[in-house]
């Protein structure tokens, strides 16, 4: 059988496609976006998502998702939400696959503790992070010098998993690039305009919010965190988690309306219970919410820009402000119930507590404590903060069970 080179999207130019090094295919028959989406599913990183809190503990029930089952939900979401507006699918699934596979044990838990003490050598942000996978520690190929480049993905890949493309020197609180990643982020960036994602990105982050907003409400149902007869009267302070950490600007009322409009819906439970019967109606739940959300923003969105390829900078995903809050209140269910629930604190605590112990002892230790791809940028390293960097990147890396095997073996 002979292979014939892949048709290639005619929505991205070469200059999209290129990569940093260039690198030839080594056979015929795939995208270059196909190949990007080979090299992100055979990765170390996305495996140790298995053991990564999305929002539940990973091992304290089997149900949950955790942040790799996360993941690959929001994948499905982006690619058939970006293939009907005109991107390349395996751009698309790539890009999705890649958002979260920085993010360190414990979740943004763990994120908040790492940022702490990460503080003197550029903090800590887990999209950063994603990126710095991406271009540097995941070896998949390396320069003349013998350096990693990661993961050497096209530009239009790379732009694609950017959800905040500026520094931490523009917003501290959430930022795409640490400062010593920057070339590589500068050549990816190259053309785009300054601060504005690409429309890829912009999938990319409503399919996680979407993928987020819905799956972690069934999670919280079948575990029992979430009990549907308690919505109507605990929705001021669901309200207030929405308005402080999902979408500013909404009025109670809105929020009111959104709650009374998915309650509407022809496939919302009236209660769960466990049975097959609970269970079915549960998942097409799931299902039509999903599908709500994604055919919301695909109409939308075609209605303003019509039936070309949309691709990269020549569109933005239009999201109507309804959809908008009610992914807003559903997220927020999630953040009220477990997130702020007063059974989660003590964890929090001691969660953030051994990370910062755990980068305490491994700086303490290294290079004897580092694992072996990690040895390379520590010998490199010329200053306290390089080698700080390192550390993070080694912790950061770690699945939750394996921060807390590392933590009791070096104590």
């Amino acid at each position: 059988m002979v292979l014939k080179a892949a048709t290639e999207h005619p929505g991205y130019s070469e200059s999209d496609r290129a990569r940093f090094l260039d690198e030839p295919a080594k056979r015929l028959g795939r995208t270059e976006f196909a190949r990007d989406r080979a090299r992100i599913i055979h990765s170390f990183a996305l495996r140790r998502l298995a053991a990564k809190t999305q929002v539940a503990v990973p091992w304290a029930t089997d149900f949950p998702r955790t942040r790799l089952s996360h993941s690959l939900e929001c994948a499905q979401v982006g690619r058939e939400l970006g293939a009907a507006l005109g991107a390349d699918p395996d751009l698309m699934e790539g890009a999705c696959l890649a958002h979260d596979i920085g993010h360190p044990p414990f979740g943004h838990n763990g994120e908040e503790a790492l940022n702490t003490v990460a503080n003197s050598c550029g903090g800590f942000e887990g999209n950063a992070q994603s990126f710095r996978l991406l271009v540097r520690l995941e070896a998949k190929t390396v320069d003349a010098d013998g350096i990693s480049l990661g993961l050497n993905l096209t530009r239009a890949s790379l732009d694609a998993a950017t959800k905040y493309p500026w520094p931490r020197a523009i917003n501290a609180q959430k930022f795409g690039v640490y400062d010593d990643d920057q070339t590589i982020f500068n050549w990816a960036r190259a053309g785009a305009p300054a601060g504005a994602q690409s429309f890829e990105a912009q999938i990319m982050d409503w399919s996680d919010d979407v993928a987020y907003s819905v799956h972690d409400l069934e999670d919280a149902l079948v575990t029992g965190q979430v009990k549907l007869a308690d919505l109507s009267n605990d929705l001021p302070a669901i309200y207030q988690v929405a308005t402080d950490n999902y979408m500013t600007g909404i009025e109670l009322a809105e929020a009111e309306q959104a709650l009374a409009s998915l309650q509407n819906l022809s496939c919302w439970p009236k209660y769960y219970d466990g049975s097959h019967r609970s269970l079915a109606r549960l998942k097409d739940l799931a299902s039509q919410l999903v599908g709500r959300f994604a055919l919301a923003a695909e109409r939308e969105t075609r209605d303003r820009y019509g039936e070309a390829n949309l691709t990269r900078y020549n569109a933005n995903l239009v999201v109507p402000r309804a959809q908008h809050v009610e992914v807003a209140l559903l997220k927020s269910l999630a953040g009220f119930y477990i997130i702020n629930s007063q059974n989660s604190v003590k964890r929090y605590d001691d969660e953030q507590s051994l990370i910062k112990e755990l980068v305490e002892k491994v700086l303490a230790t290294a290079p004897t404590s580092l694992e072996s791809f990690f040895l390379q940028d520590w010998q490199r390293a010329t200053t306290d903060a390089q080698k700080l960097r390192v550390v993070i990147d080694q912790v950061a890396s770690l699945t939750d069970p394996g921060a807390i095997a590392l933590h009791a073996r070096l104590r």
